[in-house]
């Protein structure tokens, strides 16, 4: 059944990703005529979208049900975000991250200069394509600043002092996300600006839980110190995967915060757009009620484990126009 579910997968997602890529041609602003310079779009466009398959599956599979119209730009929007969180990822000296930051920021500034021209900006795809989508959709360039501020400062200090911090983090680096494809799609309701700040903060809370498992690679304790300290549990028993009635109590009270704005971002009533843009709370949802149902059991192999019924979830709720 596992295997059967999986094959079905991955046909879903190709079926999808096909669509994907016969929209670069449709969608306007994106290429001239030259031939080299639509040629060259298409790449940069695929190269964004294989970024945001390998890294963030989750959000691709998300993205793709959108419509043509919002796809392409959102891909671009969350390949900045991936490369931007991929700096801690690939290199462990402060020094070489920080020159990496500073390229991505350095990149906005170029993007945003009067009368820009995109031959002047780095030969690199997701700056290019970027560009493209901030010239034509006028992006806020401080959402797009966020994602990058807020990575950089959590290189320096490297933990969260409070659960508040974290909030304050995941409305940085998802809820900005979100603030940009809701411009892409030309929404300006401050009823979807706040569901989408409560749907970020639990998207991001999820993502520091989910994040635990791996901390060993970095590290690095993302967990609260205040509630870590409440609740007796050192750092290392985080990074040595302890399990314990006091590990269980932290994760609870940050998956209850966590299950509580994503309550609070579906109560509020937004355009129906909105409802697609926000598809990713449907993997944010399934993670949560699997936690619970694993007693907030963090270090629980199964937790780890890929969703195959994800797609057709999505699909579903897409169907409906929910999330």
């Amino acid at each position: 059944m596992y295997n059967r579910n999986l094959k079905q997968l991955s046909e879903l997602a190709g079926r999808m990703l096909k669509n994907f890529r016969h929209t670069f041609r449709t969608v306007s602003g994106f290429t001239r005529n030259n031939s080299s310079d639509v040629a060259a779009s298409q790449n940069g466009l695929i190269y964004c979208s294989n970024v945001v398959k390998q890294h963030d599956y989750e959000n691709f599979l998300a993205t793709l049900l959108m419509t043509k119209a919002i796809r392409t730009p959102a891909l671009v929007v969350r390949a900045f975000n991936v490369e931007v969180a991929r700096v801690q990822d690939q290199t462990s000296d402060p020094q070489t991250a920080a020159f990496r930051v500073q390229f991505w920021l350095d990149i906005l500034n170029d993007i945003y200069k009067k009368e820009q021209n995109i031959s002047k900006i780095p030969a690199n795809p997701v700056a290019k394509e970027l560009f493209k989508i901030c010239k034509c959709y006028n992006l806020p360039k401080r959402h797009l600043e966020k994602l990058v501020l807020s990575r950089s400062s959590l290189l320096k200090s490297r933990y969260f002092r409070t659960l508040e911090d974290i909030e304050k983090y995941a409305d940085d680096t998802v809820s900005s996300i979100y603030y940009l494809l809701l411009t892409v799609a030309g929404v300006a309701d401050i009823h979807a600006d706040h569901a989408a700040s409560h749907l970020g903060k639990s998207q991001g809370l999820t993502n520091i839980l989910r994040s635990v498992h791996v901390s060993n690679h970095h590290k690095m304790v993302a967990l609260p110190m205040d509630i870590l300290m409440k609740n007796k549990v050192s750092q290392e028993e985080v990074l040595r995967e302890k399990d314990s009635e006091g590990m269980r109590n932290v994760v609870f009270e940050v998956a209850s915060r966590a299950y509580s704005h994503l309550e609070k971002a579906r109560k509020i009533q937004t355009p129906k757009i909105t409802n697609q843009i926000f598809l990713p709370a449907t993997a944010v949802d399934y993670y949560l009620n699997k936690l619970q149902k694993n007693n907030f059991n963090i270090f629980d192999k199964s937790l780890h484990h890929g969703n195959a019924t994800l797609p057709f979830k999505l699909y579903y709720k897409r169907l409906v126009n929910k999330y």
